[in-house]
């Protein structure tokens, strides 16, 4: 079963243990949902279109962009971008955001670098790496939480003060020499001729979605995003809720972190730069709404499919880097224009 159209949840949507009716329709689609009615008028239905073009428009243009290598490392790129996104769809689908996931994979990677070339176990130098990931998250939700602070601004100052932590921690010095090939494995292994990142984030994917479709847990995240205070008043726990929803997003940054730089074999301090709004773009293409009570976890992959091969093929086609930012700007606030034109007719429906 897919995520064949966006989860959403109005303000008036009471979130009882009953199946939301979306959920239901969800269960039901099978190959009804695609149709003019189910997959092709959800987020990810969509935005798809869009993606296939932009994929037959680099075929045309870019002689290298279908071959097996090049399609096999757009699926290696978007790994990164597409694990982090698949939580961050739970944080923006609360209504909030995470602005630290990109410092947060640059560290966690840098720490458990240091910890195996210090001699520490590889395997427990992962663990101790994906627990600060968790950790990281940790303070930013209680923050958020406890204090009452803005995630933007909460998870803004993370991002500033981890990148200062990272140029401190290594004094802007690569940590290289992780030729192990139990670390190897991580990032540059396979399972059955699949390479082991795309493995893990479809892994990623599916627990996310069980998490998001078929759980009570789910529900309540997007709840929360459509009407905190209705959220509360039904009951709903929203402390531990949204702290965790944060702890998510950490602990898929430093799996991220992880693979990166299993790939790299190396620590960089400038790693994952700019990851955060390659996150909030593939999550906001893909149709989950900025303010909240919308969700697509198919959508956000899509999303972030769109963000790699856009990348890849201004690559390919030589197109100067500088330019690469503005496409992807563009991209951003065409994204969140259509998220805006589109809560204001929801709101006029409704």
């Amino acid at each position: 079963m897919s995520d064949s159209k966006t989860y959403e949840i109005s303000e008036h949507t009471h979130p009882d243990p009953v199946p939301a009716p979306e959920e239901g329709r969800l269960r039901r689609l099978g190959v009804a949902g695609l149709t003019r009615s189910g997959f092709f008028a959800s987020s990810a239905g969509r935005i798809l279109p869009v993606f296939l073009l932009v994929v037959a428009a680099l075929s045309l243009t870019a002689n290298d962009f279908l071959t097996v290598d090049n399609i096999t490392n757009v699926l290696r790129q978007m790994v990164f971008v597409s694990i982090i996104a698949f939580a961050a769809t739970f944080v923006i689908g609360m209504g909030g955001i995470d602005l630290s996931v990109g410092a947060t994979t640059a560290l966690t990677g840098l720490f458990m670098a240091d910890l195996i070339l210090n001699g520490v176990n590889i395997y427990l130098a992962i663990v101790a790496g994906l627990l600060l990931g968790c950790l990281i998250g940790l303070v930013n939700g209680l923050l958020i939480d406890r204090l009452g602070i803005s995630p933007f601004i909460c998870t803004l100052a993370a991002m500033i003060i981890l990148r200062g932590v990272i140029m401190v921690y290594s004094q802007g010095v690569p940590l290289t020499g992780l030729g192990f090939s139990e670390f190897q494995w991580f990032g540059q292994g396979a399972v059955l001729g699949v390479p082991v990142p795309v493995v893990v984030m479809a892994l990623v994917f599916a627990a996310c979605w069980y998490l998001l479709y078929r759980t009570k847990y789910g529900r309540y995240v997007l709840s929360i995003g459509s009407n905190r205070e209705a959220a509360r008043l039904v009951g709903i726990s929203i402390s531990r809720i949204e702290v965790s929803v944060y702890v998510m997003t950490g602990f898929a940054a430093a799996l991220a972190g992880l693979l990166l730089t299993s790939r790299l074999e190396a620590a960089m301090p400038e790693a994952a730069t700019n990851y955060e709004l390659d996150v909030i773009a593939a999550v906001v293409i893909g149709g989950t709404g900025l303010s909240g009570g919308k969700a697509s976890l198919a959508g956000t992959a899509i999303g972030a499919a769109l963000m790699a091969v856009v990348r890849n093929g201004l690559n390919l086609l030589n197109v100067n880097t500088f330019w690469h930012q503005v496409v992807i700007g563009s991209i951003i606030l065409v994204a969140v224009s259509f998220d805006a034109v589109s809560a204001r007719r929801r709101a006029r429906a409704a």
